[in-house]
């Protein structure tokens, strides 16, 4: 746990905090902390500071909290994935929200099954959990926005001229001769489709209403390891 994320509720005064849950049982029994250490902390959608360790019983710490800076910047990315299958979605999700990726949107596809849509893990809960781990992991207190929509010509054609609305509209897509940018830094709606891809009639679509198709090279990835390559290397410096 590289940041201890706070709720309002763990405050027992404005500036001090009680934890007794599984962020508890992880610094005990991972992080090891004691009295007197210092531990990065932030407050779930503000500030991010340090928390002083004043007490460590059996089954809760108590800490003095600083908070007083802004968390990192979150990339100008805005990322629409056909819904993946319910094992390969949380990884995602978690290493998304750790890139700094704050909405995505979770779209059908023709490939897409119908049965991963019934998944307890498209429960806001769930997705929550996995946010939440993402945040920890890179010192950041922002949670993503998710939004699911089931049906992709209805999505593509009446909200997403919007999302994209002054940014580079790009589709990853192995069948094109086109290489994917490197760097470039700038606002980006990426669409990453379903294992297999998206059928030609979707591709045709996407592009339909701006969406240029873009390759990563000759080997086929799978999402879970193409979504964040396809990130770090927009975003490469």
């Amino acid at each position: 746990m590289n940041l201890v994320l706070l709720n309002l509720k763990d405050f027992i005064d404005p500036e001090h905090v009680r934890i007794n849950d599984r962020r508890f049982k992880h610094l005990v029994s991972v992080n090891r902390v004691k009295e007197n250490d210092h531990v990065v902390c932030g407050l779930l959608n503000g500030k991010i500071g340090t928390g002083l360790i004043k007490k460590v019983s059996h089954d809760f710490i108590d800490m003095k909290i600083c908070l007083d800076h802004d968390p990192p910047e979150p990339l100008p990315l805005t990322l629409v994935l056909a819904l993946p299958r319910p094992k390969m979605l949380k990884r995602i999700i978690e290493s998304v929200t750790s890139l700094g990726v704050k909405h995505i949107y979770l779209i059908n596809s023709w490939r897409v099954e119908k049965s991963f849509w019934q998944s307890p893990l498209l429960n806001d809960d769930q997705l929550r959990k996995h946010m939440i781990l993402g945040l920890e992991q890179s010192r950041d207190t922002v949670l993503p926005k998710i939004y699911k929509r089931r049906f992709f010509t209805q999505f593509v054609k009446e909200e997403l001229p919007l999302i994209a609305k002054d940014s580079l509209c790009m589709t990853a897509h192995p069948k094109t001769s086109n290489i994917c940018p490197a760097g470039v830094n700038k606002k980006i709606t990426l669409v990453i489709g379903p294992e297999g891809g998206f059928i030609d009639i979707e591709i045709d679509t996407l592009e339909q209403y701006g969406f240029s198709s873009y390759h990563i090279g000759p080997r086929i990835l799978r999402v879970e390891t193409a979504v964040p390559y396809l990130i770090s290397r927009l975003y490469s410096k």
